[in-house]
This record gives structure tokens, C-alpha cells and sequence, in this order.
């Protein structure tokens, strides 16, 4: 029997904006749609409805209305959306011109800054007005490689308003991997930082910065903020003008919003860039914007008055998604810095000064809190907090309970689903329907989710390949450098003709709508031919006390296939002869004897992406003697010594 974890009360229920949409739409088409599933329902077989309601609901601002929904449906990939529409996407951010704080600033260095709305514009306008004036304009790109503070947002905000394309990488990581990612695109202009704090300790990045500025040839301008320390010497950057220098000097200035189509480009993103250069995907400004607003405004039910937090860097997707909530007119608290420094509390004691009522994080970071066993509920005043959201590689169902034990009890655990590719959700949570131990609550409004099998036919109740099988307003427009799109049609489309392929294993419950996910596709492990799905590993490793953190890949040995599994302690244990039996045990009670790997090894890290996902991938390769062929793609790259280690001294050819 399904384990219900949190069931919405009626309350919730009435004052959720979701409710609010539903009679929208009831009274407009004349329904009687009372649940999520319904709606869910009535979202996918009426799709230009959907989203023309959803247009509305948003009060998307446009100088021209649309002409039509969508162009031709069938079309997929290549719809086109809201064909004849004008508008900006920073104007739809920048609505709000009031006293409300707009951005709170929180890093390491407990230095607390803060931005009204009214003083965003004004920064914007400015920032803006230099831009064009350096001959910045519609279609050019304007890069970032920055920690996540305020003036990222700003120059974001900025670039957008006058119609430019925003990349943005983190500064903590190396040059090459940013090299390989906004030299792809040629930015005009480079916005970065003199350093950052990690764990107490400032970082010079400027090194870097004058690496990656004299690797790019099309930077006109590399406009640099302070952070560290006060006006830095900008000597060995080409080219180089401090932030507050090239900010126009006016004040009350109204920004000139380029107006321009609905599929005009706003964001370039990349893919993780573990199997070669990373793939620059191209997308839409109003996609993006009407995306971002049905996730926030329906499924996180985010309103004016709140106060939302995720822990993100601005290399992954998360941050651009955190960005959209300008365009409901709520507080965003950025954090930069070790979530973790100086102790494990320091999350929660930001939610609780700053009164958070959404903290967004990963699955990595909760299951850290349960090694630490640490009690915010009972340590840290939460009342506030409504809502946490989850995502980046899938939680178990143990960590779920861990929430709702450890965390706060009457609390909305949205846990969420997609990928940099949509810039948003394929599954998503919403705050009217319950939530079940071990599965997201259900796919996203307007996204046709289904699981299929290997000959292509829906599944339930069994595992099988997450694909949308309609379009959606942020789905990619093309690939960079890729003019026939035949790199965009093989990364999505080349397993089932017309309907998208996302890459992920998950099953989809028949009895409550909800979705279990088991990893990516292409790291399913494959044993004798059975399919097993790493996170079905994961999930039971991971509740015991000793490990820290494991990764599970597929070894070929003797014509087959047999799984290793590498385990990081938790802090204080050891690989024992004894917890290599609780680990065996564990996966042969709980899961199968199939699951239990052929050999357990200890490594100091587990490898993770940019984007905070395990990677199977890059270990796989290393232990079947193929080439790693882009470590910079990695967070921590070093964590793949170890492993080339263990290959070269023979330890995995036991």
C-alpha cells in the first residue's frame, strides 16, 4: 500500500493559485475540472486552450497580441508558438517598480545587500544604456561567468531588455570547461568577478577571467565586479572596465524593452559535455517566460508575498528558473557559497532570518542532512517555510521520509523534474493533490508524459523511457551551429520519430499519477539482460548510516555485464567486511539479488556534473577502458583520479 506522506487541507486547497486558474478556466470553457488530474487531463487534449489560458492567467505583457496559439502542432520538433506576438522578457521580470525587496544577497562572508524593485530597474536601465551604447544589440550574446550574486542578474536582466542572448557560467570552474562552452558562441560581452569565498577562504578568479577573455576574440568589452576586494588591477584582462564604471551614470532612467517575437532567443544552455563539447541549446524568450511562470505561479504556487530560495550556482539551469521569479513579484534570497559552511545549519538559520517560504535544493543535500542527522524541524524556526522543492537526480523514498520527519511535518514537498533542455519541468508537484512516499506528484500541465516500453507502446507500472509526446512553448528552437538541426533531431527524436525522448527511466503509477524516476536511460545497468535502473541502488544504499554517497555502474566481465559499486563514507566509518554485508543484505531484501553488485569499493568522491547529477558516464568509460573525453564538464574532475587508479592497479579485475 502506498505510503501517504502529506495531504493537502482544504484551506491550502482554496487559496492555492491553482484553484484560482481552475475556476478560471471552468467558467471560461464551461467545465466542471475539480482535481489536478482533470485539469492535467483537460492541460494535454486541449493544448492551445492551455496555454492561451495560461497566457492570460501570467498577464504576460506584449506590445502586439498573438496572432494564433500554435502553428501547426504536428510539427514536432518546429512548432512555432505564438506566432505574431511582441514582446520582452526582462519587461515581464521588471513589472514591478515598488519597494519590495527584489533580491536579498547572503554569501559566506555574511555580508548582507539588498535591491528593492525600484532599484533594480533603475541598476537595469543603466547597466542597459551602456550596453548600447557599446553597440550591444538584438540577437547578440552576452556572457557571464560569475558567482550567484546581484549584479549577475542585473547584467542578465540588462542583456535581455535590449534583446541580447545570456549565457552564464559559475566561477568555479576552470577556464577550458568555459571556454568550451561560451566560446562556442561568441559573446560580445563578458561580465565576470575578481573571486569568490568557499568554504572561509577568497578565491582569485581574475586569473582565469583574462584566460577565458583572451580566448574569446569577439569580446568587445569585459566588464568586471568587485567581490573579494575593492578595484582589483584589471591590467591582464583585454579590454577590461570595472561594473560600477560602466554602469551609465544617469539616474531615473526608463528602459527601451526591445519588443520582439515570442521565439526571438534569450538564453543559450548547455548540456553536461561529458561525452564531448557541450551541445549550445538555443531558447525561446516567451517559451521560457510563460515555462518558468506555469512552474512557479501553478505547481510551486508562488505569490507577491514570498520569499524563495534555492541553492544554485549560475551554471545550472535552476538559476535561470530562480530568475523568473521576478515576474511574480516575490523576494529572491541568492546565496553564494558552501551550503554547508560553517556548519550544516547555515541553510536554516538563512531560511529562518530571512523568513524563506520556498527553499529549492537537490537530492545531494538532503541526503547529506540525513548523514549529518540533523533535526532543522526541532533546531530552526520554520514557520514560514511553505514549500521545499527537490531536483537533480532523483531522492529516495527514505529521504522524502526524512523531509517530513527531520524537516517540517506540514510542509509541501514538491519534487520536480525536466532538464536544462526545456529549461523547466517534464514532472512537477502542485500544492492540491497529496504527496506519496518515493514519487514526484505528477507530470507538468501541458506536458504529455508517458513511459514507454523498447518496442515503443505507454507503459504503467513498469519501468520504461520518459518521453513528451506533444510540444511545448520552451523546448529548445535549435542547437547552435547545428543549421540542419540533425544534431537537435538525434539528441531527442532519433528513438521515436515525433515524439520527444528525455533520456530518463521512470514509472508511472497507475493508481495515484505519480512518477518514480530510476536515473538516466543511458546509465541503465544491464546484468544477465535484466534492466535495473542505478537509483533503485541508490535509494537503498543510501539510507544506511555509513555511506556518504555511491555510484553504480555496469562493468563488461566475461561476455556479460556485472555492476560495481563504489560507496564514499559517511564521515567516521569505514569499508568494512561488515558493511559490505549490510550493503549486500540491504539490496537483496529490499530490492533483488540481481541488485547486488559483484564488487563494493571505497573512493574518496563520487563524480557530479555542473548541474548536480551523478555521472555514471565518465566511470563507466574510465572502467571499460574508453576515453574520458571532457573531465571540465565535471564539478569535481579530480574525483576521477581515483578511479583511473583503481583500473591501473588492478583492483576492479578481481
Amino acid at each position: 500500500m502506498k505510503k501517504l506522506l502529506w495531504q493537502p487541507s482544504e484551506q491550502c486547497k482554496s487559496k492555492a493559485n491553482i484553484t484560482r486558474f481552475i475556476n478560471r478556466v471552468n467558467e471560461k470553457f464551461n467545465l466542471k475540472i475539480d482535481s489536478y488530474q482533470k485539469l492535467y487531463n483537460w492541460s494535454i487534449e486541449n493544448l492551445t486552450d492551455f496555454w492561451a489560458a495560461m497566457w492570460d492567467f501570467a498577464e504576460i505583457k506584449a506590445s502586439k497580441n498573438y496572432d494564433t496559439v500554435v502553428e501547426d502542432i504536428t510539427r514536432f520538433p518546429g512548432t512555432k508558438w505564438f506566432p505574431g506576438a511582441k514582446l520582452n522578457f526582462a519587461e515581464n521580470l521588471l513589472r514591478h517598480r515598488d519597494d519590495r525587496a527584489a533580491f536579498i544577497f547572503r554569501g559566506e562572508t555574511k555580508v548582507k545587500k539588498s535591491l528593492t524593485y525600484a532599484e533594480l530597474y533603475d541598476k537595469v536601465a543603466r547597466l542597459a544604456k551602456s550596453l548600447r551604447e557599446l553597440g550591444v544589440g538584438p540577437g547578440d550574446r552576452v556572457a557571464a561567468y560569475m558567482p550567484n550574486m546581484m549584479e549577475t542578474a542585473i547584467a542578465m536582466l540588462a542583456a535581455t531588455s535590449i534583446g541580447a542572448v545570456w549565457s552564464s557560467c559559475a566561477t568555479d570552474i576552470g577556464p577550458q570547461a568555459v571556454l568550451d562552452r561560451l566560446g562556442q558562441v561568441e559573446p560580445a560581452v563578458l561580465f565576470t568577478v575578481n573571486g569568490y569565498y568557499y568554504k572561509g577562504k577568497a578565491f582569485n578568479s581574475l586569473s582565469n577571467a583574462a584566460e577565458i577573455a583572451r580566448g574569446i576574440p569577439s569580446l568587445k568589452k569585459v566588464v568586471v565586479a568587485t567581490y573579494t576586494e575593492d578595484f582589483p588591477d584589471l591590467i591582464e584582462i583585454p579590454n577590461a572596465v570595472y561594473f560600477e564604471n560602466f554602469l551609465a551614470k544617469e539616474d531615473n532612467l526608463e528602459i527601451q524593452f526591445e519588443q520582439l517575437p515570442f521565439d526571438h532567443p534569450v538564453y543559450i544552455m548547455f548540456s553536461s559535455g561529458t561525452t564531448g563539447k557541450p551541445k549550445c541549446m538555443v531558447q525561446g524568450a516567451g517559451g521560457v517566460l510563460i515555462n518558468h511562470l506555469k512552474e512557479l505561479i501553478l505547481h510551486t504556487d508562488l505569490k507577491r508575498e514570498d520569499t524563495i530560495f534555492y541553492i544554485t550556482t549560475c551554471s545550472w539551469m535552476m538559476w535561470n528558473w530562480l530568475m523568473g521569479s521576478l515576474g511574480v513579484g516575490a523576494t529572491i534570497l541568492l546565496y553564494d557559497g558552501n551550503p554547508s559552511f560553517p556548519d550544516s545549519g547555515a541553510m536554516w538559520r538563512l531560511i529562518e532570518r530571512e523568513k524563506v517560504t520556498y527553499f529549492g535544493t537537490s537530492a545531494s543535500y538532503i541526503d547529506y542532512l540525513r548523514s549529518e542527522r540533523l533535526s532543522p524541524g526541532k533546531d530552526y524556526d520554520l514557520s514560514h517555510l511553505k514549500g521545499i522543492l527537490q531536483t537533480g537526480s532523483a531522492l529516495s523514498p527514505e529521504g522524502m521520509v526524512y523531509v517530513y520527519s527531520e524537516i517540517k511535518e506540514k510542509l509541501h514537498f514538491n519534487s520536480i523534474s525536466g532538464g536544462t533542455d526545456i529549461n523547466g519541468c517534464f514532472v512537477a508537484g502542485n500544492p492540491i493533490s497529496p504527496v506519496y512516499m518515493g514519487e514526484l506528484q505528477a507530470p507538468a500541465l501541458g506536458m504529455k508524459v508517458k513511459a514507454y516500453d523498447d518496442a515503443g507502446k505507454i507503459i504503467y507500472d513498469n519501468q520504461g523511457e520518459l518521453v513528451c509526446e506533444l510540444p511545448a512553448p520552451s523546448m529548445p528552437l535549435y542547437f547552435w551551429n547545428d543549421p540542419n538541426g540533425e544534431k537537435y533531431k538525434t539528441a531527442y527524436f532519433a528513438n521515436y520519430p515525433g515524439v520527444w525522448r528525455h533520456g530518463d527511466y521512470i514509472v508511472v503509477h497507475s493508481d495515484t499519477g505519480g512518477i518514480t524516476f530510476y536515473g538516466r536511460s543511458d546509465a541503465v545497468l544491464k546484468p544477465s539482460g535484466v534492466r535495473i535502473g542505478t537509483a533503485e541502488i541508490y535509494n537503498q544504499v543510501e539510507t544506511l548510516l555509513e555511506i556518504g554517497d555511491s555510484l553504480a555502474i555496469g562493468q563488461n566481465w566475461e561476455n556479460d555485464q556485472r555492476i560495481l559499486l563504489f560507496v564514499k563514507m559517511a564521515p567516521g566509518y569505514s569499508l568494512t567486511d561488515e558493511v559490505k554485508t549490510k550493503i549486500k543484505k540491504t539490496l537483496r531484501d529490499n530490492a533483488s539479488p540481481r541488485h547486488v553488485p559483484s564488487l563494493i569499493i571505497e573512493v574518496r568522491d563520487i563524480p557530479y556534473t555542473l548541474n548536480m547529477k551523478k555521472v555514471e558516464s565518465a566511470v563507466t568509460n574510465i572502467v571499460n577502458g574508453r576515453p574520458v573525453t571532457n573531465r571540465d564538464a565535471l564539478g569535481n574532475p579530480e574525483s576521477l583520479d581515483y578511479y583511473e587508479e583503481l583500473v591501473n592497479n588492478g583492483t576492479l579485475s578481481k
